[in-house]
């Protein structure tokens, strides 16, 4: 555009500054290569799998929870969720031992996950009450988990109803709470409530029967149970709620949420076995999808690093564990279960 003398016009710049001569190209030039830095940036915002790659580990974490995500005696991880990590890792970078994992206790931590780990394994309270909803996709159910009453193992106690009028022992203010008073207010029977804001003492008065019972989730029950200062006791088989714990990743790029989707469909489905009119094991939902950025055996890779969905519970869960849970929910529906996912039907 051109002045009144014909002239080209210079920036209009605040009164009393000046550019020396010759800069106003080099700021020019500058800042089409902070735009350009910026495009390209964001651009690739998106590549979580290239990221994996580039840093050699997958990042997962949870809640803490005994035989799904817990510390071992030399502060290694163990677990269900921890398991489907590695399987994760075993598909994207050869090695189900390049993994990253770590455990959501406070706020501050359940802020930082959407913005540093790939991974994470979330019930749908905690997605609301961190209000993650915005963030996240939640994927396939990894574990089926639910709130349950226990009792000792000398009780006469059989079902839950029977405990009318009994004291209970809970964390006040927690989910458990919730489900124990719904449970309840649904039968139009009474319970005598015994609140406590510390698990541990909560625990304690059970030991010494200050209540007839306790609930909680049935993964920490069965860990409670093995405590040798408390009472023989046994988990009442009716589950008082029942809720998914899902892997959930973040919505800035579909194709790892779809990685990660499929190598939990490959764990879960790969527990049914081949048959003259089904295949099975990695056969159960082949893969092949170019689109994914994983080769022709990923999902081979994954079955050698952490087994089955079957293998992962037997092992951390099941009776060969010191929990000694029984499948129930967390078996495939030809088992009694409500696990399915896709397969070549």
């Amino acid at each position: 555009m051109a002045g009144p003398d014909g002239g080209a016009l210079s920036p209009r710049l605040p009164a009393g500054w000046r550019v020396p001569h010759g800069n106003v190209r080099f700021l020019s030039i500058v800042l089409c290569v902070l735009i350009v830095c910026c495009c390209a940036s964001a651009a690739g915002a998106g590549s979580v799998l290239a990221r994996v790659k580039a840093r050699g580990v997958v990042r997962c974490g949870s809640v803490k929870r005994p035989g799904l995500a817990e510390t071992d005696g030399r502060g290694h991880w163990t677990g269900l969720h921890v398991d489907v990590c590695r399987g994760i890792a075993a598909a994207v970078l050869g090695s189900g031992d390049r993994i990253e994992y770590r455990g959501y206790e406070t706020p501050e931590q359940f802020d930082a996950l959407v913005n540093e780990d790939d991974v994470f394994f979330l019930t749908g309270s905690e997605i609301g009450e961190h209000k993650l909803a915005g963030n996240i996709v939640p994927g396939p159910t990894v574990f089926v988990e639910s709130h349950n009453v226990m009792v000792p193992s000398a009780s006469a106690v059989r079902s839950v109803s029977d405990l009318e009028g009994d004291k209970i022992c809970f964390l006040t203010g927690s989910t458990t709470e919730r489900s124990l008073s719904a449970y309840f207010d649904a039968l139009h029977k009474g319970w005598l409530h015994m609140p406590f804001s510390e698990e541990g003492e909560m625990n304690d008065a059970y030991d010494v029967q200050h209540c007839h019972a306790i609930v909680g989730e049935i993964t920490t029950l069965a860990a409670t149970r093995n405590d040798a200062h408390g009472p023989m006791s046994r988990i009442l088989p009716e589950p008082l709620s029942v809720f998914p714990i899902t892997a959930a990743t973040r919505t800035i790029d579909g194709q790892w949420s779809a990685i990660v989707a499929w190598t939990v469909i490959t764990i879960i489905s790969a527990e049914k076995p081949q048959t003259q009119w089904y295949g099975g094991g990695a056969n159960a939902m082949p893969i092949t999808a170019k689109e994914l950025g994983l080769d022709a055996r990923w999902q081979s890779r994954v079955l050698s690093a952490v087994g089955n969905y079957g293998d992962i519970f037997e092992r951390h869960l099941g009776k060969s564990s010191r929990l000694k849970l029984d499948r129930g929910l967390n078996a495939t529906q030809s088992g009694g279960g409500v696990l399915l996912c896709p397969f070549l039907e």
